[in-house]
């Protein structure tokens, strides 16, 4: 059983839902962010997402894509993730790690080289925003062929006629962007995102987990009674970019915990 597998097994027999973090690798700068990665698991992390800076998100909103700038601008490089992820690795073997971002830096390394080396580092899945099913033979195959997930993301577009085409290969977990848009600027409605997740999952057996626009404990608390684990993002990027205390960044992202955790 993969790390991500084992980890909703284990939350379904404990009757709780996944927080999933998300950080920017190299921001603000890359001690800063290896220190919250480092310390993710003991704020109630279940899984860890790492953005991976590009310098087109189209995804993104304003507070993710201002992060992945200031980390390129800062010097960061794909070494600096892996050195990251390995350090982290000495000390934790259980959290899973999702790396999400975009194609083209994956395309200039090589796809297969690629995959092949997060998974010597103990990466978990990919979420790759611009690569739709059609074009699984650019990277999802090598995923599949390294046990590595690739993880779909759902939209509120994403009807049934297409859901038959996101579901193939997909494994690990579903993502539900909550909103249509880009990341971080409305607010998800707990009532549309119970139905749509009710809806996808009479097409699949694979937990979803929801992101896009949960910006405090209440939004966290409100969507995970719905799903299967609940993403935040650009709250936690916002909290360190406005000049946040180590310590204020820390207690908020335990409070997202404890809020989808129902403690």
């Amino acid at each position: 059983m993969s790390r991500l597998n084992k980890k909703f097994h284990q939350l379904t027999i404990e009757d709780r839902k996944a927080f999933i973090p998300f950080i920017m690798a190299g921001f603000p700068n890359i001690i800063y962010s290896k220190k919250l990665l480092n310390k993710l698991p003991e704020l109630g992390a279940d899984i860890i997402e790492i953005g991976m800076p590009f310098t087109d998100p189209m995804a993104d909103g304003k507070i993710i894509q201002d992060a992945g700038h200031t980390s390129l601008e800062a010097g960061f490089k794909f070494e600096s993730l892996y050195q990251m992820i390995e350090d982290f690795r000495k000390n934790d073997q259980d959290t899973p790690i999702i790396l999400m971002g975009y194609y083209n830096p994956i395309h200039k390394f090589g796809s297969e080289n690629f995959v092949k080396k997060i998974k010597n580092l103990g990466v978990d899945g990919l979420i790759i925003v611009d690569l739709p099913p059609e074009e699984d033979s650019e990277l999802c195959v090598y995923c599949l062929n390294n046990d590595v997930h690739f993880i779909r993301l759902l939209t509120p577009t994403s009807d049934n006629k297409r859901l038959p085409a996101l579901l193939k290969n997909s494994s690990g977990f579903l993502y539900y962007v909550s909103v249509a848009g880009v990341t971080g600027t409305k607010v998800p409605v707990k009532q549309i995102v119970s139905s749509e997740i009710e809806r996808i999952k009479g097409y699949t057996d694979l937990p979803v987990c929801v992101g896009f626009g949960i910006k405090s404990p209440e939004d966290a608390k409100a969507i995970s009674l719905a799903a299967d684990g609940v993403v935040v993002g650009s709250a936690i990027i916002e909290k360190i970019q406005k000049g946040g205390t180590e310590r204020d960044v820390s207690d908020f992202i335990s409070s997202l915990s404890k809020s989808v955790h129902l403690d």
